[in-house]
């Protein structure tokens, strides 16, 4: 079985720059409003679709194993670092 993720555009942080559906049009295409989206709930896992994710100006688009839910992109931010005093 092919591992699939599900990609999501956040509407709320896209500013519509279009590199996500230039960069993978069979994966990614913009709506009525010229933001960005995935062309299906779920896409296979492949480096395109995490490159274009990675390269997201602002990072807008999410990634998740579509049967886990285990992030993907962006990583989890690693825990602050004790001070010492």
């Amino acid at each position: 079985m092919t591992q699939r993720w599900t990609v999501r555009v956040d509407k709320r942080v896209c500013v519509r720059t279009g590199l996500c559906a230039a960069s993978a049009p069979e994966d990614f295409q913009l709506d009525e409003d010229g933001q960005g989206r995935s062309r299906a709930e779920t896409l296979p896992a492949s480096e395109e679709v995490l490159e274009v994710a990675e390269s997201c100006p602002i990072e807008a688009i999410g990634i998740t194993d579509a049967h886990s839910g285990e992030r993907v992109f962006p990583p989890l931010a690693a825990p602050p670092s004790p001070s010492i005093d």
